[in-house]
């Protein structure tokens, strides 16, 4: 999947992981689980083989939300360097129980500015 996506191939996966960050972390280890490969070469893949990163997590009254969408803008001291573009933000609990929250634009993408019409 790493490999399509870096040849121009669209993708779409699913990760098991407990945040965006940890994304990379799963991607990096089930690599490593396949083949032999730098940690420094699959991180600059995974920084440029993927558009976005959305994180569901499930609150505490057992509904899922998306909690953060971030999108890997590049490869830094060894390191794929994340934006957040929305971030789940709590609100509080409703009288039911419910977690109330509301998913907040805290960025923007390196090509909204480019291809998106404001407003």
């Amino acid at each position: 999947m790493l490999q399509s996506v870096n040849v121009g191939h669209s993708a779409m996966t699913t990760v098991h992981a407990n945040s965006v960050r940890d994304v990379v972390s799963r991607l990096e280890t089930m690599v490593l689980m396949g083949m032999e490969m730098p940690l420094s070469a699959i991180r600059k893949q995974i920084a440029s083989g993927f558009g976005l990163m959305v994180h569901l997590g499930r609150l505490k009254d057992g509904s899922r939300r998306i909690m953060e969408i971030a999108e890997p803008v590049g490869f830094a001291e060894g390191e794929v360097v994340m934006r957040t573009i929305y971030r789940f933000e709590r609100l509080g609990i409703s009288e039911d129980g419910k977690v109330k929250g509301e998913l907040r634009k805290v960025g923007k993408t390196g090509n909204e500015e480019k291809h998106w019409p404001s407003g």
